[in-house]
């Protein structure tokens, strides 16, 4: 068979630096902001200071008369010109519903209420400050129990939602002779990622060309399209390398209508950077949430009940919140669970993701519960959770594809010196030490995706498709793997990203990125494969009468089994002198021709798999140190086992899980954003607390353990940049507890919170 034909994995599966990494380091990337235009003018924001209400006039002459101002533009400007959008996950293309500039109604504190255009961006921030807002405050709610919040059951509020539910859990708990009951919190809180969410617009008659960073081109573009009422075809958006996202920069956003509009009418180049302040509301939020868990187990700690009743805070104006009970009702052997969810609408802007956007406030929630069903049994954490492991699903009876989750617990335990972990704390002077674990967990996702591939008759290949690096090293693998299925040197390999003028592909997401281009990438690198040994094959071709099947493909010739060899330059001339090139259009099993079309229009069509479940694995272990006066806390050690399928670049794959552990680490003890009075009185880096160089532990150790799943896809990839934070703030909180005996079901623990 032609698709025989084949190169030496030399590449994949061994540690490699990032084929990007240079220009990263040098300051030699462009990102979106880095860019420059003629005659570029530069934009503003002006926000709202009141959580709810009306606006009574807005004064704008001062900041007209500033020097070099060039307009300033309210919901008087572009009331009816920009038509509403349906939200990301509702089926339509928007971070956020909320029309922007659409009236003079405030839904949320930070509510963009003006553009201001000048000549720089200094006299803009300038002209903005000067900016009056007259008000109508109304009452408002920005808590979970605040007057006016209006709890709703997900179930009615998004159309597809189901409780995981099986057998009648609350009798089961009433007999069970073990029982756990807790209620566990965790705050609001903000991505913060180096590169702000900036937008630059510009015009060429009507085709409108937007450089943004952001995870989803597509959802971009085709949004935009829509508010502005313009085809798809004229709007080209220019993402490039992403300076952090991790859930931010979700689709369309909520400004870059405005700048697009500002720059038509000014007829000149726009460009948009917020304040970090006000990147807190115009982006997205991880939002609060509450657990109430409830477990029961029978003598021999096995599981006999499981209720978990969750809430998190959602928009008044958005059907959206982010549930994750999905995963808690699977992970563990029950006979009786009964879960449910309950979005609870507020006057804020609506939630998103926040990388492991589920399971990091849930699993805190179940894997602290476990550590204290433990506790109450008198059983290691390792034990209990062996006790209580399963090969199938106990909500919908589907086996999982691979279940290495007691080898991730076992190999980290080792690791880590698990075994020395007594009942009681350890004493280091003044240091009571304890020692703590959990689980980390994470369904597979993937999705369609095309891919172009050209070789060209030096031999060099591109690489094309419309995903994104977010500096997860996407085009470092893209990069081997085409040098591996082609059998050329990685430094051949252009790759290209970030543009929807490439082909299209979905919104980088749900660790779904390495699995759906990886597997689009062989589908191509296939199908080249196939052309090329029949083009040589062939009559007048270099290796004319040779058997396709039995020609090889590496180091930058195909060799036949007879000697004969051509280069792979020579070869692809001989079939066209342009090149040779393919576009793949990659489909996962289980997903049908109608999830391509949805990529192609800019949705969503991200797939968890269908007969069996498939999920990465992980254990998370945690040395903590309290000092017995003063309360403070120190994280000694982190170690983290995991499972995520085939692993293509093991170098990347640790830096990711580590830098996952330490955004753990911020999730336990740092990361907060003070809801007062529904504003952010901490929206900035001097007082939201993020994880830095003095609060990582000395020791952070990353394991790959060993997964071969055949099950999962083609190449036996899961997805593992989410895994690494997931469970690290539950390791925390029971470290602590074994350090103190003090049990926090708050998140995030301050050494106040020990005293």
């Amino acid at each position: 068979m032609a698709g025989a034909v084949h190169a030496d994995a030399a590449l994949l599966g061994r540690p490699h630096i990032r084929v990007d990494g240079l220009q990263k380091v040098t300051g030699a990337t462009r990102y979106a902001s880095d860019r420059r235009f003629p005659n570029l003018a530069h934009g503003a924001l002006v926000t709202s200071a009141i959580p709810r209400g009306r606006i009574l006039g807005i004064e704008t002459a001062a900041a007209a008369a500033i020097s070099g101002v060039l307009g300033v533009f309210t919901h008087r400007d572009f009331a009816g010109g920009i038509r509403p959008v349906a939200h990301l996950m509702a089926g339509g293309y928007a971070n956020s519903s909320h029309l922007p500039l659409g009236s003079d109604r405030i839904a949320y504190a930070g509510q963009i209420l003006a553009l201001v255009v000048a000549e720089t961006d200094e006299a803009a921030r300038a002209a903005a400050a000067l900016v009056t807002v007259g008000y109508e405050p109304e009452a408002f709610a920005a808590s979970l129990d605040a007057p006016g919040a209006e709890t709703v059951r997900l179930a009615d509020l998004k159309e597809k939602h189901e409780d995981p539910r099986r057998g009648d859990a609350d009798a089961a708990l009433f007999a069970a002779p073990h029982r756990i009951s807790a209620l566990y919190r965790t705050p609001v809180q903000h991505h913060n990622p180096l590169e702000l969410f900036t937008t630059t617009c510009l015009w060429e008659g009507e085709r409108l060309t937007v450089h943004e960073p952001t995870r989803y081109v597509g959802a971009l573009k085709h949004g935009l399209a829509e508010q502005l009422g313009l085809d798809p075809g004229n709007v080209r958006v220019v993402s490039g390398p992403i300076g952090g996202h991790f859930g931010s920069k979700l689709a369309l956003s909520q400004h870059t209508a405005l700048v697009a509009l500002a720059a038509r009418r000014l007829g000149r180049p726009v460009a948009l950077v917020p304040t970090r302040r006000q990147c807190f509301t115009i982006a997205n939020h991880r939002p609060e949430t509450r657990h109430e868990i409830h477990l029961g187990a029978d003598r021999a700690g096995r599981f006999t009940a499981l209720v978990h009743e969750a809430e998190m805070g959602a928009s008044r104006f958005d059907p959206f919140a982010m549930e994750g009970t999905d995963v808690t009702a699977s992970l563990y052997a029950c006979p009786a669970i009964r879960t449910e969810e309950r979005a609870v609408r507020l006057d804020r802007n609506t939630p998103g993701p926040m990388r492991a956007p589920p399971e990091v406030p849930y699993l805190f929630a179940l894997e602290s519960a476990v550590d204290e069903m433990a506790a109450v049994l008198g059983l290691d954490p390792i034990e209990l959770r062996r006790r209580n492991d399963t090969s199938t699903d106990p909500v919908s009876g589907k086996p999982f594809t691979t279940r290495p989750l007691i080898r991730c617990f076992e190999t980290g335990a080792e690791a880590f010196g698990w075994g020395r972990r007594r009942a009681g704390p350890e004493r280091d002077g003044a240091w009571l030490v304890g020692l703590g674990c959990a689980a980390s967990v994470r369904p597979v996702k993937i999705a369609p995706a095309v891919m172009r591939v050209a070789i060209a008759p030096d031999g060099t290949v591109a690489v094309e498709s419309a995903h994104h690096e977010i500096g997860n090293g996407i085009t470092t693998l893209l990069a081997m793997g085409a040098a591996d299925w082609l059998g050329v040197p990685v430094g051949s390999v252009t790759v290209r990203l970030g543009d929807t003028d490439l082909p299209p592909a979905g919104l980088s997401g749900g660790s779904s990125t390495t699995t759906s281009l990886m597997n689009a990438l062989d589908q191509a690198c296939r199908s080249l494969r196939a052309r090329l040994a029949a083009g040589a094959a062939a009559e007048g071709g270099p290796l004319a009468g040779a058997e396709t099947a039995d020609i090889r493909l590496a180091g930058g010739s195909l060799a036949a089994r007879d000697g004969r060899s051509v280069a792979l330059g020579r070869a692809v001339a001989a079939l066209d002198l342009r090149g040779v090139e393919t576009v793949a259009e990659f489909v996962p099993d289980g997903v049908g021709p109608e999830g391509l079309a949805a990529v192609k229009a800019g949705h969503i069509a991200l797939s968890a798999g269908g007969a069996a479940l498939s999920w990465a694995f992980g254990a998370q272990f945690a040395e903590v140190r309290v000092h017995e006066e003063t309360g403070e806390i120190r994280v000694a050690r982190l170690t983290g086992a995991f499972a995520a399928g085939r692993v293509l670049n093991p170098l990347a794959a640790r830096s990711q899980l580590a830098g996952g552990m330490i955004w753990g680490l911020g999730s336990a003890l740092l990361e907060e954003t003070v809801v007062d009075r529904g504003t952010y009185p901490n929206a900035d880096l001097a007082e939201y607390l993020v994880a830095t160089a003095a609060d990582v532990p000395p020791v952070i150790e990353a394991i790959l353990v060993r997964d071969d799943d055949a099950g999962v896809n083609a190449l036996g990839v899961k997805g593992l940049g989410e895994l690494g934070i997931i469970g690290v703030n539950a390791a925390i909180a029971n470290a602590l507890h074994h350090a103190t005996g003090r049990r926090l079901r708050r998140l995030p623990i301050r050494c106040e919170d020990l005293l």
